[in-house]
């Protein structure tokens, strides 16, 4: 936009100093300028309205100048702040400094040269130009890196979806397994009554749960029948190399991963592996993952075994509620299930 078609407002109760002020700045080709010798009337005008320089006279009767400038401060002290320029013929000192304290950029005395009015009226329309535009590239560059930031959370997403199906593909050809604990962990964190942010990282972070599973031999992860004592040794430390994948990760979700990893076969009671934590010492989203792992594992067939009934399941489960589990969190995955089963899609996320 150009200089000219600035929006200028001027406030002077005097008929004749508005009309010479705008007959100056058309001369000089300003085409949006707006007088008001009333400056109660201004006050409305001026935050109704968008302009880019006041001119605005001290002495007037009613409210005078002063008084505006404490009243329209928060478009002095906005960003950009609207620039005022003072034309009075108040010269005092004391008034000079009030009005420069209030927020007026410039002063000038009455009489006053027209050609340094106008002069002035340039230097300022500029500033504030230049400030429109330092703001909108601002504004352009906090999009960009808004947008650079969204991608790289995007991308990083994606490769814990990645990561966490390479590791799921070793005994679960579709794959499915971690989408629905994960979708599990969500519903229950959200149930419980965790933050929005809890929520979305566990739904991500339960992706990687059996990622040390990438370390396991074949013929242990797929085995189809059950595991001698030593194989199941080797098939426990699943939960430290996966933690060891995981570690030292500044990223909310992977340091999130890394306590699920390691802890989502602790039990309630301290009969788990490997560490025998016991109640609250279990990470919370641990517990939680315990929870819906299970119940997929329950109702999902294996090469070991076959699929159980929902029903099935959660009895089981219930029986193991403080043992095995977090009674708390097994009753809010009940509701989850109940509520899960007057959904439309219910049946492919069940053990599909």
């Amino acid at each position: 936009m150009s200089l000219l078609e600035s929006r200028i407002y001027i406030v002077d109760d005097e008929p004749h100093n508005l009309l010479l002020l705008k007959r100056m700045l058309n001369k000089q080709g300003y085409t949006d300028v707006t007088t008001n010798g009333d400056p109660s009337l201004a006050v409305r005008d001026l935050n109704e309205e968008s302009w880019d320089l006041l001119l605005l006279d001290l002495t007037m009767p009613k409210l005078s100048g002063l008084d505006l400038l404490k009243l329209i401060q928060p478009l002095i002290r906005d960003t950009p702040p609207l620039p005022v320029l003072v034309l009075t013929g108040d010269t005092r000192t004391d008034t000079r400094r009030a009005a420069l304290n209030l927020g007026a950029k410039d002063f000038v005395a009455k009489p006053f040269d027209p050609p340094e009015v106008m002069c002035r009226i340039g230097n300022l329309l500029e500033s504030r130009d230049f400030q429109k535009r330092l703001l909108a590239h601002n504004e352009q560059l906090d999009q960009q890196v808004k947008n650079r930031t969204a991608q790289l959370v995007r991308n990083q997403l994606d490769s814990v979806r990645r990561l966490g199906l390479a590791a799921e593909y070793r005994d679960d050809a579709t794959g499915r397994h971690i989408l629905r604990v994960s979708t599990f962990a969500l519903m229950l964190a959200h149930e419980l009554g965790h933050s929005e942010d809890f929520v979305t990282n566990i739904g991500y972070a339960a992706q990687l749960h059996d990622i040390g599973k990438l370390a396991i031999p074949d013929s242990i992860l797929t085995k189809p029948g059950p595991l001698d004592d030593e194989q199941w040794v080797t098939m426990k430390q699943h939960v430290r190399l996966g933690a060891e994948i995981l570690a030292g990760s500044d990223c909310p979700i992977l340091r999130m991963a890394e306590d699920i990893a390691l802890y989502h076969h602790e039990r309630w009671d301290g009969k788990g592996y490997l560490h025998s934590l016991k109640e609250a010492d279990i990470p919370t989203p641990a517990r939680i993952l315990s929870v819906c792992d299970v119940f997929d594992a329950l109702t999902s067939e294996r090469p070991y075994k076959k699929a159980w009934s929902v029903d099935q399941a959660l009895d089981e489960m219930v029986k193991n509620r403080g043992t095995q589990f977090d009674p708390g969190m097994m009753d809010q995955f009940v509701k989850v299930v109940a509520n899960l089963r007057v959904d439309p899609g219910y049946a492919s996320l069940i053990g599909s």
